[in-house]
């Protein structure tokens, strides 16, 4: 951690966006992420990377201000019809958010990369971290899972239209309802699940909290033919290097099979949120916020391992 007093979070902790103190009990929030295509559509890839990159500011309680263009783009080889579609799928996510794109910065690269740096702000006693939760919080996930999965077999072409189209339009949805629902409540701890999955990011939140957490197969969520195509053995590599790590800090039971065990840690990239809520307030949500949000497990005093998975 900084040394500087008025840094909350930076780098050294695992949360989702630095944060930094103002005065007048103001905090300011800063993130940044950007990668390379996902999906053949460029103006779709690019309401997938804005809305992946404003999702870091609603896991923690806050209200994006203004975001910043991040482009890399072989401008030689690539017509700049592409550029600029992808960078219009942006600029109308932000717009959704609602706020501007005030400049950025690009770079000639050899292989198109879009992201946004977004700041915004919070009150600092109502911030959210993954450091708070706390044993009977139910823990609550706002998207179905898969988008690794369905990303590999887009790139595979062992996608269907369908298929694409569903996990496009939840990869496109911003996390700013879940957000703001939430923001009625008093959650413990947030994230928002992307490129450690699931079980990756809910380590995280139980290493932080120092408790543990169950959670039930059965209640995931899984994109429309995330399941098939897992079973077909289409598994992002970073979907596999997330098992290994997971693996040696998860009780996966025994009634798993090996690829249900993959599917809760498949690399998603503008996942939901996952929070920790109190029983009431976690009911409460769910009911106001609809969609295919879901309990998935609960907060758990500290175990030897910190996440279980049941069936």
């Amino acid at each position: 951690m900084s040394t500087n007093d008025s840094v909350i979070t930076d780098y050294t902790s695992t949360d989702d966006a630095a944060v930094v103190r103002l005065g007048d009990g103001k905090i300011i929030l800063q993130t940044v992420d950007f990668f390379t295509p996902i999906v053949d559509d460029p103006y779709t890839f690019g309401q997938i990377s804005a809305a992946n990159s404003l999702s870091d500011i609603y896991a923690m309680g806050g209200k994006p201000l203004f975001a910043l263009n991040i482009v890399g783009f072989p401008i030689k080889e690539l017509s700049n019809t592409i550029l600029s579609e992808i960078m219009q799928g942006g600029a109308d996510k932000a717009a959704e958010a609602g706020i501007p794109i005030v400049g950025g910065h690009s770079i000639d690269d050899s292989e198109p990369k879009y992201g946004l740096v977004v700041t915004g702000e919070a009150i600092e006693q109502n911030i959210w971290t993954n450091s708070g939760a706390q044993p009977g919080d139910h823990m609550i996930l706002t998207k179905p899972i898969g988008t690794g999965i369905i990303s590999t077999a887009i790139k595979k072409e062992k996608a269907s239209i369908d298929i694409i189209s569903s996990a496009s339009d939840s990869m496109k949805m911003l996390n700013k309802k879940a957000s703001e629902i939430a923001q009625k409540f008093n959650p413990t701890a947030a994230t928002d699940i992307t490129g450690f999955g699931l079980i990756g990011h809910l380590i995280e939140v139980c290493d932080a909290s120092n408790v543990s957490a169950t959670i039930n197969f059965n209640e995931i969520e899984f994109l429309p033919g995330a399941v098939d195509l897992a079973n077909d053995g289409v598994i992002p590599g970073g979907s596999k290097r997330n098992f290994e790590h997971a693996e040696k800090f998860t009780a996966f039971s025994s009634s798993l099979s090996f690829t249900q065990k993959l599917l809760t840690c498949d690399a998603q990239t503008s996942g939901g949120l996952l929070i920790a809520l109190p029983p009431k307030e976690a009911t409460q949500f769910l009911n106001e916020f609809g969609f295919k949000a879901k309990k998935i497990g609960e907060i758990e005093s500290r175990k030897t391992k910190p996440v279980s998975v049941i069936m």
